[in-house]
């Protein structure tokens, strides 16, 4: 998924810079991603640790996460990804409120997309309340909707808008791919909760965090894909269609600092790694002065391309490149 934040183009860069540190054998380290996001970070450490903790405030992650990190036994998937992409439409949920010619009409999808999303998204719920599904496969569904579904979404890669017209990829049919995942030999664990409430209740050797960088809410930006993940009702907010989210300490620029140095405090990892960039709330300097007060820091850098959506949603980074930083503590 193009998402905001995300690590993949910077996966084997975090990989290299973890080793230089925790030695290039990790298969007996247990590694936390604890602000998980759509798991590209936990998918690349996966194969090379002992166990993966995944975690994430959003729903839509939780239900990405659960699969590619928590499935870990081969799934006989074949029969249901065939079986709901031939489901007739309907109109439901979504139709209505975020497709062309839904009651609403909002952009957010085409009119047959929006109908396929509500069928495809009944027919799991209906396999899973039967018990036709165990939970494995149930997630494993869920997710290949919730990126098959993106991948013809009508939006400049966030939902925080839709396009006032459907550009060529959201033309295209939805068509439901299987989102397969790695079987390794470790056991991994993921979580749908706040960072600072479970951080207190596990630990490790190796702890990620990729935080949000300002005060954009994940919640408001990837709102749909909540609701296709959790298939509830509610009363759509607005022109965009918001729904009732949770709101991320780290996305305030009040509650940041204070955020940050309790979750330091608190976790019960030998090594730190923090994912931060030059715009976010909290400056290098205020980062340092915290992490150097919980042991050895270190810093590395890199310059890489910013996320495209930015160039026109954000008026205050005109820049086209942006500079990581990966702050390390060995606590």
């Amino acid at each position: 998924m193009n998402y905001i934040g995300s690590k993949h183009k910077l996966s084997e860069w975090l990989l290299s810079n973890i080793k230089a540190v925790c030695g290039d054998n990790l298969s007996d380290q247990i590694f936390c991603d604890l602000f998980a996001g759509t798991g590209s970070v936990g998918k690349t450490f996966k194969p090379l640790v002992k166990q993966v903790i995944a975690n994430d405030l959003e729903y839509y992650s939780y239900v990405l996460n659960r699969n590619y990190i928590g499935n870990n036994t081969a799934l006989e998937a074949g029969f249901y990804i065939k079986k709901l992409n031939t489901l007739p439409a309907i109109k439901g949920f979504i139709f209505n409120n975020y497709s062309e010619n839904g009651s609403s009409n909002r952009l957010y999808f085409s009119s047959e997309n929006g109908k396929k999303i509500d069928a495809i998204r009944a027919q799991i719920e209906k396999w899973f309340t039967k018990k036709e599904i165990n939970e494995d496969l149930y997630f494993f569904l869920l997710a290949s909707l919730l990126e098959s579904a993106d991948k013809v979404a009508n939006t400049a890669s966030v939902y925080g808008a839709y396009l006032k017209k459907l550009k060529k990829s959201a033309q295209k049919e939805l068509k439901l791919q299987p989102a397969n995942f790695k079987i390794t030999a470790g056991e991994h664990s993921v979580y749908n909760q706040d960072s600072n409430a479970l951080i207190a209740d596990i630990e490790g050797d190796i702890l990620y965090l990729d935080p949000p960088y300002n005060a954009r809410q994940y919640g408001a930006n990837y709102h749909v894909l909540n609701t296709i993940a959790k298939k509830d009702t509610f009363v759509p907010r607005g022109k965009t269609g918001l729904r009732t989210y949770s709101k991320s300490a780290f996305c305030s620029k009040v509650k940041v600092v204070e955020s940050f140095e309790k979750l330091i405090e608190t976790a019960h990892f030998k090594v730190v790694f923090l994912s931060y960039n030059n715009e976010g709330l909290m400056p290098a300097e205020t980062v340092k002065r915290i992490m150097q007060r919980y042991g050895k820091y270190d810093l590395v850098t890199k310059e890489y391309q910013r996320f495209k959506a930015d160039k026109t949603e954000s008026r205050n980074h005109k820049a086209s490149v942006t500079t990581e930083y990966l702050h390390v503590l060995e606590k």
